[in-house]
């Protein structure tokens, strides 16, 4: 089965050639990794427009050691379709070109980590992943993905079902690296959204799923990401993560020059 996207032309460039062109702008502007460090066990990247978010996701993943095979993990904005709903296989397009599924590691996923499910329907208006795709196919064309929408509110879930994930990922016959797309907070003023933003990503600097649950849900911080990430975090930590650092943050007052109603964009990078 094939997904074909549904916000290019509006997100970002539908034309492949201004595509193209639009994200290796935006990759230009990261640090090129140094020799000899480890791999990028986790990349947290932002999935608005590309004139407001661009900047942030192209500089954090081009920074990024990423493997080869990527589990992908997004808010799912609809509400449709199942509460972990795993794309089991096929090809995601996006113009110009497409990332396979790895269909082998998604059927492992569905049989070991509890509560996920197969379901298209989760993913097929949804736009958190999709926007993220062209900077990974232009970093690697042959990069493969297993897509996962994640909308089950309970920490409780999202800990064990990141666990599990963790365990298996660990002992994968190849490299695996964990891609989470979320923006931050969300229609409050330039000036609070930075503050409650550095409050959630302190805790996502720790590595601390929980710690960032809370920190979300008890300071009403609207991070639309917030429950892959808390499955992410714990299973970076499974995985053996160290250390985090914050690559890029702004908000889209930087673009717009209204500092009154803004939403908040953080690349983060665990290894």
């Amino acid at each position: 089965m094939v997904r074909q996207p549904v916000v290019a032309g509006q997100f970002y460039p539908g034309e492949p050639a201004a595509l193209n062109t639009e994200v290796e702008r935006y990759l230009a502007q990261a640090a090129p990794p140094s020799g000899g460090g480890r791999r990028t066990l986790l990349a947290m990247v932002p999935h608005a427009g590309y004139v407001f978010s661009g900047g942030v996701c192209g500089k954090t993943l081009g920074e990024a050691r990423l493997s080869r095979t990527l589990v992908l993990l997004g808010p799912n904005h609809t509400g449709q379709g199942e509460r972990l709903a795993v794309w089991p296989e096929g090809a995601w397009n996006i113009p110009g070109g497409s990332l396979d599924v790895d269909g082998a590691l998604a059927s492992a996923v569905l049989e070991r980590v509890p509560g996920m499910r197969s379901d298209e329907q989760a993913h097929s208006r949804e736009h958190s992943l999709e926007v993220v795709l062209p900077f990974l196919r232009s970093l690697n064309p042959e990069t493969r993905i297993v897509p996962i929408a994640v909308a089950d509110p309970s920490p409780d879930v999202l800990l064990r079902a990141g666990a599990e994930l963790g365990r298996l990922l660990s002992g994968w016959e190849q490299p695996v690296s964990l891609v989470v797309s979320s923006d931050m907070s969300h229609y409050v003023s330039d000036i609070r959204a930075r503050e409650l933003d550095e409050q959630a990503l302190a805790a996502a600097l720790k590595l601390d799923a929980f710690a960032l649950y809370e920190t979300v849900r008890g300071q009403r911080i609207s991070m639309c990401g917030v429950l892959p990430m808390t499955l992410a975090l714990a299973a970076a930590k499974e995985m053996g993560a160290a250390s985090a650092r914050l690559v890029a943050y702004t908000t889209s007052g930087e673009v717009t020059r209204d500092f009154e109603q803004v939403v908040g964009y953080a690349g983060l990078l665990a290894d």
